[in-house]
């Protein structure tokens, strides 16, 4: 990694939902060619963030950057057209519907002139081929249903449709949640291209092995506050799974509960 503006960055960011309190005070950075894994538990405010940096919810306080420059999206599309694309854990595929058509859904080349344009199967067929051929995926038919395809090849598809229509920092909710230890292997390999490519990667996780795996820093979250951001440097991987998962907490019920027996 290079010194650089970070691609996305957030100071203070509040967001609160009536009284409730959602978001308390988050800061981070991510910058070209990093891999930022946020980790928490349940209600950690994940969610929510996530949301926020992609234009769903408005905050309520704080600053929030985009290369340099302060932004406030409307909506997603904003925050699409300013680099930022979110991959999410439902992926937003049709499963019965071809890989080429959920790799372009609603940016499908055309050819042809006027009233008379048509999709141009041809080349987004090649496309599709050759973007799935880069991450060692060999579709050898992209008509064939997306549903046909493993868990871990349709979060491929995901990522690489978005990094093809030019995202400059991908944000990935829980891309490895319900997979098995192949197909894990596959995405987190994919993530590590896609840092090698320059992309900023916000990856979103409660497994600290994964995120282990490919992060460069990692940013905690608990009831909507960030308890620390560390680098693979700075922490060892059993001290942030305590850090994550509340090592207090555990260790006082593991007390309690040996009182017990």
């Amino acid at each position: 990694m290079t010194n650089t503006t970070p691609l996305i960055e957030v100071n203070d960011l509040v967001k609160h939902f009536g009284l409730v309190i959602a978001l308390n005070g988050i800061s981070l950075s991510v910058s070209p060619g990093e891999v930022l894994c946020l980790l928490g538990d349940n209600g950690a405010g994940k969610s929510t963030l996530i949301k926020t940096l992609s234009g769903v919810h408005k905050p309520t306080g704080g600053e929030f950057k985009v290369e340099g420059r302060p932004v406030n999206f409307d909506s997603p599309r904003e925050a699409l057209d300013a680099g930022i694309a979110t991959v999410y854990q439902d992926l937003a595929m049709i499963p019965l519907m071809s890989i080429t058509r959920n790799f372009f859904m609603g940016r499908e080349p055309l050819k042809g002139f006027g009233p008379f344009k048509s999709i141009d199967f041809d080349h987004a067929n090649k496309v599709t081929r050759e973007e799935m051929l880069k991450i060692g995926i060999d579709i050898r038919d992209p008509q064939q249903a997306v549903g046909t395809l493993s868990g871990g090849e349709r979060q491929c598809v995901a990522i690489a449709r978005a990094v093809y229509f030019g995202a400059k920092v991908l944000i990935l909710d829980e891309p490895t949640s319900a997979l098995g230890v192949a197909q894990t292997s596959m995405v987190l390999k994919y993530i590590h291209q896609v840092r090698q490519k320059g992309l900023g990667v916000i990856f979103i996780t409660h497994n600290v092995r994964h995120a282990y795996a490919v992060g460069n820093r990692f940013t905690v979250l608990n009831r909507g506050k960030t308890l620390g951001t560390y680098s693979k440097e700075e922490i060892e991987i059993d001290a942030l799974q305590n850090l994550m998962a509340g090592g207090k907490e555990l260790q006082e019920l593991s007390d309690e509960l040996g009182g017990m027996i």
